[in-house]
């Protein structure tokens, strides 16, 4: 099986340096820049499996970076911030990044996130995890909620009768949503449904995904319910 490659994009040397070494000696293939511009031209000349990029790196910021790649591919991207509370984070998220680490981090912790980063995406058409609940009623595959069709087999969204694009991350929140239409799911439980978490993560993970996803298949097709979650208008 071919190793999966790693772009990885960090200006401090010592970081960039030892962060490269323990990834590879979990068996990943690591492509390592220390600016954006750089960062920018492998992610184009190699096209890895995953991008991990420093919000603050000279040349092209990690955000705008991340901006770019998205506009071009839907590979995964974590961003690397040195803040839990920076706004950074969010607006790498809205960039379109599909998760993040806080530094410094451990080598394990990295490891972790990057597989569970790349299960949900191996597995983004490896139908619905409704945890035992029926779905709704379909013919061949797709899910209809007014003007939205879910294509649960084709792995395809249409609004209106036009395809709407969506990333593996936002796929599997919508199928998550789709799969229990009118039912409330918790930040919680979307955490470690589609971001694989097995433990508390920061839910502005899950309200930064969910508005994008609004962005694209309209913005009251998801309700949120305060103090509990959101829920799919059915």
């Amino acid at each position: 099986m071919a190793e999966t490659h790693v772009l990885f994009v960090e200006d401090d040397d010592v970081i960039r340096e030892a962060t490269q070494l323990a990834l590879e000696r979990d068996g990943f293939a690591v492509t390592a820049v220390p600016d954006g511009l750089t960062g920018l031209e492998a992610f184009r000349a190699d096209r890895p499996d995953i991008a991990l990029l420093d919000v603050m790196v000279p040349g092209l910021d990690g955000v705008s970076l991340c901006r770019r790649i998205r506009d071009e591919s839907t590979v995964p991207v974590i961003m690397l911030s040195a803040r839990a509370d920076s706004i950074d984070v969010v607006l790498g998220l809205e960039a379109g990044a599909d998760d993040y680490v806080t530094k410094p981090f451990d080598g394990a912790v990295l490891v972790a996130r990057i597989r569970a980063v790349l299960r949900r995406f191996g597995h983004a058409s490896g139908g619905l995890a409704g945890g035992g609940q029926p779905e709704p009623e379909a013919v061949g595959g797709v899910l209809v909620f007014g003007d939205l069709e879910v294509d649960t087999e084709g792995m395809e969204v249409r609004r209106g009768g036009a395809q709407v694009g969506l990333t593996p991350t936002e796929m599997r929140l919508l199928l998550e949503f789709s799969s229990a239409p009118g039912t409330v799911l918790s930040r919680d439980k979307l955490l470690e449904r589609v971001w694989d978490y097995g433990w508390g993560g920061d839910t502005r993970v899950v309200d930064v995904h969910v508005q994008r996803l609004r962005t694209k298949i309209g913005q009251d097709r998801i309700e949120t319910v305060r103090g509990f979650g959101y829920k799919l208008r059915a």
